[in-house]
């Protein structure tokens, strides 16, 4: 097992900011936006944008301890540059549906068509939608990155499978270092101009975006090449992330 790969592939909501639906992004960091202390809206102190802070801390802006080493992991760069490479010219797909609903949002690269790219995802078990807590998303994952994450995708698993992973690595069965994540948007984690959070959340829930078949191929599309270079190559690939 410590010679095996492990490919984290699910679907996501997406930052229009950062990609569009069927959009497959290759994540550098994982942070988890649970681990917080919250206060309601409605009863946090006036200057404050948000009512989540750290852990600890004394308000919004202030990076936590790590207390728990789960808040945020940082994968292989070797590995996330080689999924890039073998995949930044996949065919991804797409419909109709989902090009007439990205051509309700005003701009790039929302209404454009999906891309392979690079930018981190944000976990929690909250389905959160809209502009406040999408900005958020983007300042809890710098702050916790120390300005090197980019926030791009949000899904619910892959800290814990990421820390799962990671206990296995500490009894020597895995190599931790062997891990990709790929997220690809069947959804927009906040609303086009005009439309309210709820609306977007329920087009997120019903399929109105569009775009969860597009997502789930590009699953197959994007992270299938990487798998498919992997078994066909092994002997480069036994002993670690082959050279450019």
């Amino acid at each position: 097992m410590k010679k095996a790969y492990f490919l984290i592939a699910g679907i996501a909501g997406i930052d229009p900011a950062r990609g569009t639906t069927g959009t497959a992004a290759w994540a550098r960091y994982l942070v988890d936006v649970g681990v917080a202390h919250e206060i309601d809206a409605r009863e946090m102190p006036k200057k404050w944008q948000s009512g989540y802070f750290g852990i600890m801390t004394k308000g919004p802006g202030q990076k936590p301890k790590f207390e728990y080493q789960t808040e945020v992991a940082q994968l292989d760069e070797a590995l996330l540059q080689k999924a890039l490479a073998l995949t930044l010219g996949a065919t991804l797909a797409d419909n109709d549906k989902a090009r007439a609903y990205r051509a309700q949002y005003k701009k790039l690269p929302a209404n454009q068509p999906p891309t392979v790219t690079q930018c981190d995802t944000l976990g929690g078990d909250t389905w959160w939608h809209g502009h406040r807590l999408g900005q958020h998303a983007r300042d809890w994952t710098t702050l916790l990155t120390d300005g090197k994450g980019v926030y791009c995708t949000t899904q619910q698993e892959d800290n814990a499978t990421y820390n799962a992973l990671a206990r296995a690595a500490a009894s020597g069965k895995v190599d931790i270092k062997r891990l990709a994540v790929l997220r690809t948007a069947s959804n927009f984690d906040r609303p086009y101009p005009g439309q309210t959070a709820y609306a977007s959340l329920m087009a997120s829930t019903n399929g109105g975006s569009g775009g969860f078949g597009p997502a789930t191929a590009n699953l197959y599309n994007v992270g299938g090449l990487l798998v498919r270079d992997i078994v066909a190559r092994w002997a480069q690939w036994e002993a670690g992330v082959p050279a450019p």
